[in-house]
């Protein structure tokens, strides 16, 4: 199969109505959604029924992408949209128990499972905008730019966000790092 970019598709859908562009699309971008829906809700059957909600959005509005942004960064600002739309309905925390179960699969031992337990406990001391920021930028490695197209924010907003998030990761995370010198 040919591997055709996003443009092309986006416009077979616009122009044709072509509903194998689109799901081709929704192919390629389903998994990564996914995840960063379960990053942002409490579960993974929310996540993925948010991720449902995202891509039907974003087929209704898909007429209207101008491409300013790429297309994931815009499907991921609806996909945002969506879960924290969900998160003030339903008061859902972000970044719960997903993210420690997933470090406790690649981390086995007693002192890293405590680590683990100690990050996710230090990431829920960061504000919201701080916890999505951090997930978005530094767990995602999406640019600030892409962060800040993603939940409307300003650059200079996100890259505050990020950097506090940062620093206070690192203040709640020392005593790691101080045992981790001295063994």
């Amino acid at each position: 199969m040919i591997d055709v970019d996003d443009k092309a598709l986006i416009d077979r859908v616009v122009r044709d109505n072509n509903q194998r562009a689109f799901s081709m699309l929704v192919l390629r971008y389903q998994s990564p959604l996914r995840q960063c829906l379960r990053r942002w809700c409490d579960d993974e059957a929310t996540a993925d029924d948010l991720a449902q909600e995202t891509f039907i959005k974003a087929y209704n509005a898909l007429p209207s992408f101008r491409g300013d942004a790429k297309f994931s960064t815009w499907l991921y600002r609806i996909g945002f949209n969506v879960a924290m739309s969900e998160r003030r309905k339903r008061g859902v925390i972000l970044l719960t128990d997903e993210q420690e179960h997933a470090l406790e699969v690649q981390m086995s031992s007693k002192e890293n499972v405590a680590l683990c337990e100690d990050l996710n406990s230090a990431i829920e001391q960061l504000s919201l905008a701080q916890q999505t920021l951090v997930d978005l930028c530094l767990h995602r490695g999406l640019s600030h730019q892409e962060a800040a197209d993603i939940t409307g924010m300003a650059l200079g907003t996100v890259k505050s966000h990020v950097n506090r998030g940062k620093s206070k990761l690192m203040e709640l995370l020392s005593p790691w790092q101080e045992e981790a010198n001295h063994a």
